[in-house]
């Protein structure tokens, strides 16, 4: 069975995470100079507690995981309501602390939730290709889906609860759900975004959004990490200014700059061929990710697949969108490269899972042409 597995697996998947988590090394390396590499040495140890899960998310086939995802999903809302009791870190109550190492529990309800969604999804699904379109499905999902990003955006944390929302309608496309919902979801976000903005968001997201609209506003205040990040870009050119020579990177003008801003360190220091490349690798990442969620030998696999395509998707379209000042600043960050135990631990647990299904699909080979026909069978 392993020797099926790995046969299958869809290795430029692997090979992309590869070389994205050795960049993100490399980009922190240089990115911590100043404080002796702390948080460089404390990702190379999250990749070495990262791998035994990797390794077992590979193997345990997906439909055995997804049958303990009730309770999963039950463990990760206790978790993500005891958080909100902790003490506040940068403005938000989203981390347990076990001395000089963090936990995120919502990095975690990703994988989870996709799980679990992916479980209620495929089984509507058997009932009938109309079932999940049902209203009384549509709300069972919706109420699934909110108590955790409820509890998210309690912490306040908007950029995980964004990345949750893209996930979720990755997974309702693709299982099938009526169009006439998604033309109806798009003129009420249309609707909903301007009122939000008016009475519901705080001011402090209020001024990240006027910021990212005119950086002008408050150069000194919100708007100096987006220029700083621009600047750095810029700077970098087609080669880069080298490692640990980045003016921005090493004085000190970008922050945080081994997380949120890391792609304004690499553009910096490695310049244009290699940010290139690592937009690049992400691009190759989620285009497979689709095709596994294409090729599944089921619709569970189909569809958590598609909700680990939408994450990715929105990481990178949002942490690079906030470091050009495309999109405003959430504090998303950059799957692989970004540091971070739990994000990272989350991110390897999510690729483990593509693999997976990917594995454990039936490949067609060509095997004759006959009456202008094409045969094939299954590996």
């Amino acid at each position: 069975m392993k020797k099926r597995i790995t046969k299958n697996l869809e290795w430029s998947i692997l090979i992309c995470t590869i070389l994205l988590v050795i960049i993100g090394l490399f980009a922190i390396y240089s990115a911590t100079e100043s404080t002796g590499q702390e948080e460089f040495y404390k990702q190379l140890t999250w990749i070495g507690v990262s791998i035994p899960f990797f390794i077992m998310f590979i193997f345990i086939d997906y439909d055995t995981t997804s049958k303990i995802s009730p309770v999963l999903y039950v463990l990760i809302l206790a978790c993500l309501g005891a958080v909100l009791f902790t003490s506040p870190i940068s403005g938000a109550t989203s981390w347990f602390t076990f001395g000089s190492f963090s936990i995120q529990p919502s990095e975690f309800a990703k994988i989870i939730l996709i799980i679990f969604l992916g479980l209620i999804m495929s089984r509507m699904k058997k009932k009938g290709p109309k079932e999940i379109s049902r209203p009384t499905r549509l709300l069972l999902l919706l109420l699934i889906f909110a108590i955790p990003v409820a509890l998210i955006v309690k912490q306040p944390d908007y950029g995980t609860a964004m990345a949750f929302i893209v996930s979720f309608l990755f997974m309702l496309f693709v299982a099938g759900i009526d169009k006439r919902y998604i033309i109806v979801s798009v003129l009420l976000v249309a609707i909903a975004v301007p009122l939000m903005y008016k009475f519901v968001l705080p001011e402090h997201a209020k001024k990240r959004i006027d910021v990212f609209l005119n950086p002008e506003l408050d150069p000194r205040g919100s708007g100096y990490n987006l220029t700083q990040s621009k600047i750095a870009i810029g700077a970098g050119e087609l080669l880069g200014m080298g490692l640990l020579k980045g003016n921005q990177t090493q004085l000190g003008f970008l922050y945080p700059k081994s997380t949120d801003f890391i792609f304004s360190v690499i553009g910096e220091e490695m310049g244009f061929i290699v940010a290139g490349t690592v937009i690049i690798l992400y691009v190759v990442l989620i285009t497979k990710a689709l095709y596994v969620s294409k090729t599944a030998k089921d619709d569970l696999g189909t569809i958590i697949a598609a909700g680990i395509a939408g994450i990715f998707f929105f990481h990178l379209i949002e942490n690079i969108g906030m470091t050009m000042g495309l999109l405003p600043i959430t504090g998303v960050p950059l799957p692989f490269v970004s540091y971070g135990g739990s994000s990272l631990l989350s991110n390897f647990m999510m690729i483990a899972m593509l693999l997976n299904i990917s594995g454990r699909r039936q490949k067609a080979i060509f095997v004759g042409k006959k009456n202008g026909e094409f045969w094939t069978r299954n590996k």
